[in-house]
């Protein structure tokens, strides 16, 4: 087990935030300052190792529309571990973390899965969202075909059907 720091951005050390921010741009080659941004405003999990950030991730509030209902989420951003230390546990520390709090502050939690890390997500009981999936843009709902197979939710208390429509609020870059 690794030993997980919780910071809100907003608490975070500004050594930290540059450090999260480096690992990220390090491990993910197309990383944006758009998808730096998506991370921030929430909590962060952070792993060190010598003072250095080795592992990184952020648990933003989201709205999600599902059913009907505009639900809070606790939406995963950011995860990254040093090439080095993958498989060792570091993923698996700073997901717990993040579970835990989701758990108890969100109606679900929800991801955007790379698909190298789809075995990942699903070896950690997150469900794969098999319905259509859309966002709610300034001209109005757009369907986000293009997410098939990446979204993952973390039940909570809010009753979802994985086989219909979960729509996300529009951001600039990725919207998922």
């Amino acid at each position: 087990m690794h030993t997980v720091q919780l910071a809100h951005t907003a608490d975070l050390e500004p050594a930290l935030r540059t450090g999260a921010r480096a690992l990220l741009f390090e491990v993910f080659g197309d990383m944006t300052d758009a998808d730096w941004e998506h991370c921030l405003g929430g909590m962060h999990a952070l792993v060190l190792a010598d003072g250095e950030v080795v592992g990184h991730a952020a648990l933003i509030q989201r709205r999600l529309m599902h059913g009907g209902r505009a639900l809070r989420a606790g939406y995963v951003e950011g995860v990254a571990v040093r090439a080095s230390l993958r498989r060792r546990g570091v993923g698996r520390s700073l997901m717990a973390a993040l579970d835990r709090i989701a758990d108890a502050a969100y109606d679900l939690a929800a991801l955007g899965a790379s698909d190298e890390a789809v075995p990942f997500y699903r070896a950690l009981g997150w469900q794969q969202w098999r319905g259509p999936a859309s966002t709610l843009t300034p001209s109005g709902l757009l369907a986000t075909p293009d997410v098939a197979g990446a979204i993952f939710v973390r039940p909570g208390a809010a009753p979802l059907d994985l086989d219909g429509e979960l729509t996300c609020g529009w951001r600039d870059g990725d919207v998922w």
